[in-house]
Protein backbone atom coordinates (compact mmCIF):
# COMPACT_ATOMS: atom_id res chain seq x y z
CA UNK A 1 0.00 0.00 0.00
CA UNK A 2 1.47 3.58 -0.73
CA UNK A 3 -0.04 6.83 -1.76
CA UNK A 4 -2.86 8.72 0.65
CA UNK A 5 -4.54 5.04 2.17
CA UNK A 6 -0.85 4.27 3.68
CA UNK A 7 -0.61 7.89 4.97
CA UNK A 8 -3.65 7.55 6.41
CA UNK A 9 -2.90 3.87 7.60
CA UNK A 10 0.25 5.23 9.39
CA UNK A 11 -1.77 8.25 11.20
CA UNK A 12 -4.21 5.88 12.62
CA UNK A 13 -1.81 3.10 13.40
CA UNK A 14 0.09 6.25 15.79
CA UNK A 15 -3.46 6.95 16.99
CA UNK A 16 -4.66 3.51 17.66
CA UNK A 17 -0.77 3.39 19.77
CA UNK A 18 -1.72 6.28 21.84
CA UNK A 19 -5.13 5.05 22.71
CA UNK A 20 -4.05 1.44 23.77
CA UNK A 21 -1.71 3.15 26.46
CA UNK A 22 -4.57 5.45 27.45
CA UNK A 23 -6.38 2.40 27.60
CA UNK A 24 -3.63 0.44 29.81
CA UNK A 25 -3.06 2.89 31.95
CA UNK A 26 -6.89 3.64 32.74
CA UNK A 27 -6.88 7.24 31.54
CA UNK A 28 -10.57 9.12 30.46
CA UNK A 29 -9.74 9.76 26.42
CA UNK A 30 -12.48 10.64 23.15
CA UNK A 31 -11.26 9.76 20.03
CA UNK A 32 -13.00 12.66 18.04
CA UNK A 33 -11.70 11.83 14.83
CA UNK A 34 -9.61 8.77 13.18
CA UNK A 35 -6.62 10.92 13.52
CA UNK A 36 -7.02 12.33 17.06
CA UNK A 37 -7.05 11.26 20.38
CA UNK A 38 -7.33 13.45 23.64
CA UNK A 39 -6.66 12.33 27.10
CA UNK A 40 -7.25 13.51 30.05
CA UNK A 41 -4.54 13.55 32.45
CA UNK A 42 -6.25 13.35 36.17
CA UNK A 43 -3.83 15.76 38.58
CA UNK A 44 -4.17 17.16 42.13
CA UNK A 45 -3.83 20.85 41.78
CA UNK A 46 -5.32 21.22 38.17
CA UNK A 47 -7.93 18.39 38.56
CA UNK A 48 -7.93 16.99 34.70
CA UNK A 49 -5.37 18.65 31.38
CA UNK A 50 -6.43 17.72 28.70
CA UNK A 51 -3.75 15.78 25.91
CA UNK A 52 -4.75 16.01 22.38
CA UNK A 53 -2.49 13.95 19.34
CA UNK A 54 -3.37 14.82 16.40
CA UNK A 55 -1.35 12.41 13.80
CA UNK A 56 0.02 14.08 10.59
CA UNK A 57 1.94 12.73 7.70
CA UNK A 58 5.51 12.54 9.38
CA UNK A 59 4.82 12.25 13.03
CA UNK A 60 2.01 13.45 15.79
CA UNK A 61 1.74 16.80 17.25
CA UNK A 62 0.68 16.95 20.88
CA UNK A 63 -0.94 19.67 22.57
CA UNK A 64 -2.26 20.34 26.32
CA UNK A 65 -4.41 23.11 27.53
CA UNK A 66 -2.61 24.75 30.91
CA UNK A 67 -4.18 27.67 31.65
CA UNK A 68 -5.78 30.51 30.41
CA UNK A 69 -4.55 34.12 29.78
CA UNK A 70 -2.88 35.71 33.51
CA UNK A 71 -4.97 38.60 34.10
CA UNK A 72 -2.14 40.76 35.62
CA UNK A 73 1.84 40.31 35.62
CA UNK A 74 2.01 38.53 32.07
CA UNK A 75 5.38 39.47 31.65
CA UNK A 76 6.51 37.38 34.76
CA UNK A 77 4.43 34.54 33.70
CA UNK A 78 6.20 34.32 30.73
CA UNK A 79 9.80 34.27 32.04
CA UNK A 80 8.77 31.29 34.15
CA UNK A 81 7.45 29.77 31.00
CA UNK A 82 10.44 30.50 28.97
CA UNK A 83 12.86 29.73 32.15
CA UNK A 84 10.51 26.12 32.94
CA UNK A 85 10.88 25.27 29.39
CA UNK A 86 14.66 24.46 29.70
CA UNK A 87 13.80 21.64 31.80
CA UNK A 88 10.76 19.88 30.08
CA UNK A 89 11.19 17.18 28.41
CA UNK A 90 9.35 16.41 24.70
CA UNK A 91 7.06 19.78 25.61
CA UNK A 92 7.36 23.73 25.85
CA UNK A 93 4.93 26.12 26.68
CA UNK A 94 4.16 28.18 24.14
CA UNK A 95 0.93 30.87 23.94
CA UNK A 96 -2.10 31.51 21.48
CA UNK A 97 -3.17 34.39 19.82
CA UNK A 98 -5.47 34.55 23.23
CA UNK A 99 -2.28 34.73 25.24
CA UNK A 100 -3.88 31.16 27.07
CA UNK A 101 -1.14 29.19 27.82
CA UNK A 102 -0.57 25.25 26.42
CA UNK A 103 2.15 22.43 26.51
CA UNK A 104 3.15 21.62 22.81
CA UNK A 105 4.96 18.70 21.35
CA UNK A 106 5.88 16.89 18.17
CA UNK A 107 6.81 13.65 17.62
CA UNK A 108 8.25 11.69 14.69
CA UNK A 109 6.20 8.64 13.40
CA UNK A 110 9.04 6.01 14.64
CA UNK A 111 8.87 7.52 18.07
CA UNK A 112 6.02 7.23 18.87
CA UNK A 113 6.36 4.21 20.87
CA UNK A 114 4.47 2.93 24.19
CA UNK A 115 7.77 4.23 26.23
CA UNK A 116 8.23 8.09 24.69
CA UNK A 117 4.42 8.12 24.88
CA UNK A 118 4.38 7.56 28.66
CA UNK A 119 7.20 10.28 29.28
CA UNK A 120 5.35 12.42 27.18
CA UNK A 121 2.50 12.20 29.61
CA UNK A 122 4.11 12.14 32.26
CA UNK A 123 5.62 15.54 31.57
CA UNK A 124 2.43 17.04 30.43
CA UNK A 125 1.17 15.94 33.55
CA UNK A 126 4.57 17.18 35.77
CA UNK A 127 4.58 20.40 34.10
CA UNK A 128 0.76 21.32 34.16
CA UNK A 129 -0.36 19.57 37.56
CA UNK A 130 3.39 21.26 39.21
CA UNK A 131 2.92 24.72 37.50
CA UNK A 132 -0.84 25.06 37.76
CA UNK A 133 -0.51 26.98 41.31
CA UNK A 134 2.61 29.04 40.60
CA UNK A 135 0.79 30.25 37.17
CA UNK A 136 -2.52 31.17 39.48
CA UNK A 137 -0.19 33.06 41.42
CA UNK A 138 1.68 34.66 38.91
CA UNK A 139 -1.33 35.75 36.98
CA UNK A 140 -4.27 35.82 38.92
CA UNK A 141 -3.45 36.66 42.47
CA UNK A 142 -5.42 39.80 42.82
CA UNK A 143 -8.63 37.54 41.37
CA UNK A 144 -7.45 35.20 44.27
CA UNK A 145 -7.52 37.93 46.70
CA UNK A 146 -11.08 39.19 45.44
CA UNK A 147 -12.37 35.27 45.29
CA UNK A 148 -11.02 35.08 48.82
CA UNK A 149 -12.94 38.09 50.26
CA UNK A 150 -16.52 37.34 48.59
CA UNK A 151 -16.31 33.45 50.15
CA UNK A 152 -15.37 35.06 53.22
CA UNK A 153 -18.40 37.54 53.35
CA UNK A 154 -20.39 35.18 52.10
CA UNK A 155 -19.96 32.62 54.30
CA UNK A 156 -18.75 30.08 51.72
CA UNK A 157 -16.09 27.28 51.46
CA UNK A 158 -12.22 28.24 50.67
CA UNK A 159 -11.35 24.73 50.57
CA UNK A 160 -10.10 24.69 47.05
CA UNK A 161 -8.11 28.10 47.83
CA UNK A 162 -6.52 27.06 50.70
CA UNK A 163 -3.23 26.77 48.67
CA UNK A 164 -3.57 30.72 48.10
CA UNK A 165 -4.04 31.67 51.93
CA UNK A 166 -0.47 33.14 51.83
CA UNK A 167 -1.26 35.93 49.46
CA UNK A 168 -4.15 37.12 51.54
CA UNK A 169 -2.89 40.08 53.41
CA UNK A 170 -3.53 41.10 56.61
CA UNK A 171 -5.28 44.30 55.10
CA UNK A 172 -7.39 42.14 53.04
CA UNK A 173 -8.51 40.16 56.21
CA UNK A 174 -9.35 43.31 57.72
CA UNK A 175 -11.44 44.53 55.09
CA UNK A 176 -13.79 41.27 55.34
CA UNK A 177 -13.54 41.65 59.00
CA UNK A 178 -14.95 45.04 58.80
CA UNK A 179 -18.25 43.45 56.11
CA UNK A 180 -19.30 41.07 58.99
Amino acid sequence: MSGPDAAQARRREVIDRVEAIAVERELEYARPDADVLVVQLPGERRLKTPAQFTAGPHGVRIEAFVCRHPDENTDGVHTYLLRRNRRLYGVAYTIDTMGDIYLIGRLATELVTDDEIDRILGQILEAADGDFNVLLELGFAESIRREWKWRVSRGESLANLAAFEHLITDEDRASVDGVR
